[in-house]
């Protein structure tokens, strides 16, 4: 039974989700929690679709069935196992033929489907309209070593709204971002985790991001949902520079030197070639302190300026001592 959007949502609660499109298509993007069993793995996928274009519907159909046929028993055995109701929601790509006969298949052997109407295009196409649906955000501003990834933590904990955009890209955003880090999902990956987490929030009331560029790493926030930040208002948490020079060696001291150096290197153009020479014979002497100090001479220098640029936005400044997290969620909620 094909099932609508709102229905498929309410329903996920308590029945599990099969995504059978093939294994590559599910790498490239998914809908959270999704179980993958591929109808077509990723070879034989494209000998349907070779035969779609050079003989016509007909015989991929029989294409599709000559693959699938072998394999059927495990498909069967595979959606046995994921579901103790015998029931599960479906999708493939546009809730067409391969979403169709899984839950014929399926069916045959007492379990129950839901099909999604539209397939995982129609949650793609929720997921982008839901970056353009107003959102009462505000941003989490402040220069590198502020702890404002830790103060976001403390703000969810006291009860606010967050989004921990940094924790969704596996990255946190410098050069240096990706150092202690998981593999980043793709950017599609990142944009559904990212609408579930709106799907979760109340968008009148205050919802709290930290302050980011487009990009964190390799993925790209959408497009919509990062006007919305660049039109939001401010809070920047004021840490003194030592102390954030502190905070920086405790969180990178333990860098591999050639990683830790590879990546500076990656900047020498940003950083100036005398600063990077600086900074290079001083992770050599393992100096750390030095290190930060010199890049946070690059680095303060463009946080102050994008944070100039929008100063009209500033709803609050808060001077914290960069220890204990309550006392900067005290200050900056109240």
């Amino acid at each position: 039974m094909a099932i609508s959007f709102d229905e498929f949502l309410a329903l996920r609660k308590n029945l599990p989700v099969v995504d059978v499109r093939s294994e590559g298509e599910y790498q490239s993007g998914h809908i959270q929690n999704a179980i993958n069993i591929p109808l077509l793995n990723n070879q034989e996928r494209v000998l349907v679709g070779t035969d779609y274009k050079q003989k016509g519907q007909l015989e991929a159909i029989k294409t599709g069935f000559r693959l699938v046929g072998p394999r059927l028993l495990d498909i069967i055995t595979e959606a046995e196992r994921v579901t103790s109701s015998k029931e599960v929601l479906v999708h493939c790509w546009r809730g067409g033929m391969r979403s169709n006969n899984f839950c014929q298949f399926v069916g045959m052997a007492g379990i129950k489907t839901h099909s999604l109407k539209g397939g995982y295009k129609t949650y793609r196409q929720k997921a982008l309209e839901s970056f353009a649906q107003p959102l009462n955000l505000i941003l989490l501003t402040g220069c590198t070593g502020s702890g404002k990834s830790e103060i976001l933590r403390g703000l969810k904990a006291s009860g606010q709204q967050v989004i921990d955009l940094e924790t969704l890209a596996s990255h946190k955003g410098s050069a240096f971002g990706g150092l202690f880090m998981n593999p980043q999902p793709t950017t599609e990956q990142f944009q559904n985790n990212l609408f579930e987490e709106i799907l979760q929030l109340d968008p009148q009331q205050p919802i709290w991001v930290e302050d980011e560029s487009i990009a964190i790493g390799h993925i790209f926030l959408p497009r919509d949902f990062w006007l919305q930040m660049n039109n939001s208002s401010l809070v920047q948490v004021l840490v003194d520079k030592d102390v954030r020079v502190k905070r920086l060696v405790e969180e990178y001291g333990k860098a591999d030197k050639d990683e830790f150096l590879a990546i500076m290197s990656k900047i020498v153009k940003r950083l100036g070639g005398q600063h990077f020479n600086t900074a290079k014979q001083k992770l050599l002497e393992d100096d750390m302190q030095a290190v930060m100090q010199v890049l946070l001479t690059y680095y303060d220098k463009a946080y102050l300026h994008s944070i100039e640029k929008r100063k009209d936005k500033m709803k609050k400044i808060v001077k914290w001592d960069g220890e204990e997290i309550g006392d900067a969620v005290r200050a900056i909620t109240t």
